[in-house]
């Protein structure tokens, strides 16, 4: 268990610091902002933790604009490379544009055989921990199989996987550890690899994700810097709600049996394992305005972090919110964003967390903590770098 700090020291406490976020539980800090200060201006950004005004901010994109960034470290560095050109940091109507050519390639017809792949990498990944009663369940089940369902989106072939997969996790690493040489080489190599199979994808298109892109006549940098958009993206929801789950199911015993006497809760259990992790930790915006939220003046210009882990936690919207129910309904989580930024895997992401959930019930009978969980340090991931278990 991570310490609490004491909430009354907000002052002291650095929230831009990803080492605090690793090392310590920000719950009653977080509770304490939603009581007393749920718009508060840090000296160079102002937090908001309610799940009403963080649903008002992104609903109004003209207001409250991604064009600058979507998090901390690019905000406050004042500008983000992909700006104008990645989904996520586009408004209007070019990313109305990139989001109606991207919808198809998530749709039922592409995600059905997506689906089966997954529970069928699901199945061999946490079979082949069982057998051998354990170990990191990040690395050998976490790590694999969303970074397999976006090789099948985007037409990655078989061949090339194992490298590819390799590759990513690595440039992952700079999601939280942007100084790290190894992910800065690895984002590198990744990048390189997309621009050799974007070119084949105009060469020769096929029905993936890369070649909708090409095909509707998007910059070579915009293919690029959407793919990796799709590859970090989609990787870490799952990846981090994931392992975040078991490690919620081996600390609550008593939901742990409910979900296995119960099949049908396997739906309801995932959207809570969504809400109880909160893998986006915070979303940035930027003020195109004057403009007022909570009784707070915002200026045109200021930097807006909006605390999704603190949102979802709103005791005005969930009933006991510092309770683990694998039966919680309903379940208005922001986990996925909401309005027009709302997330384009979120179907590929619950559907990975429910084929775990579903082997975990017909395979598994006891879930043991069996060593120290290693927190990722950063402000913008909210997960689990490392989870040894013991499994029967």
């Amino acid at each position: 268990m991570r310490p609490q700090p004491d909430p009354a020291a907000i002052d002291e406490l650095d929230l831009l610091d990803p080492r605090l976020h690793a090392t310590h539980d920000l719950t009653p800090v977080w509770r304490r902002l939603r009581a007393h200060d749920p718009v508060r201006r840090h000296d160079r950004f102002w937090s908001v933790t309610r799940h009403a005004d963080v649903l008002r901010v992104v609903r109004d994109p003209g207001t409250y604009t991604s064009l600058q960034g979507n998090m901390l470290r690019t905000l406050l560095r004042g500008h983000d490379p992909g700006a104008g050109r990645m989904i996520v940091v586009t408004d209007g109507r070019k990313h109305a544009d990139l989001r109606r050519l991207l919808t198809p390639g998530f749709g039922p017809r592409t995600l059905g055989p997506v689906t089966r792949s997954i529970a069928e990498a699901t199945r061999d990944r946490l079979g082949s921990l069982v057998e051998r009663g354990g170990g990191d369940f990040v690395a050998e089940v976490a790590a694999q199989v969303p970074l397999r369902a976006i090789c099948e989106l985007l037409g990655v072939p078989v061949r090339d996987r194992r490298r590819v997969l390799e590759l990513t996790g690595e440039a992952m690493l700079g999601e939280a550890a942007p100084t790290s040489t190894t992910a800065r080489i690895a984002q590198s190599e990744i990048l390189l690899y997309y621009t050799r199979l974007a070119a084949e994808r105009r060469a020769a298109p096929g029905d993936d994700v890369i070649s909708l892109l090409v095909s509707a006549g998007l910059t070579e940098e915009e293919v690029l810097l959407n793919c990796y958009n799709l590859i970090i993206g989609g990787d870490e929801t799952a990846r981090l709600a994931m392992a975040g789950g078991v490690l919620a199911l081996a600390t609550h015993e008593e939901q742990w049996a409910r979900l296995r006497a119960d099949p049908a809760l396997v739906p309801a259990a995932a959207e809570e394992i969504l809400r109880w992790t909160t893998p986006a930790a915070h979303v940035g915006r930027t003020a195109t305005r004057d403009t007022e939220l909570s009784g707070r003046r915002i200026a045109a210009g200021d930097v807006v972090a909006l605390w999704t882990v603190s949102a979802n936690r709103d005791e005005s919207v969930f009933a006991e919110p510092d309770r683990f129910d694998v039966a919680r309904t309903p379940n208005r989580h922001l986990t996925f964003g909401y309005g027009p930024h709302f997330c384009l895997g979120a179907q590929l992401a619950r559907a990975e967390l429910q084929a775990l959930l579903a082997e975990l019930r017909t395979t598994v009978s006891e879930i043991e903590v069996a060593g120290p969980v290693t927190w990722l340090p950063s402000n913008f991931v909210n997960g689990i770098a490392a989870l040894p278990v013991r499994l029967a």
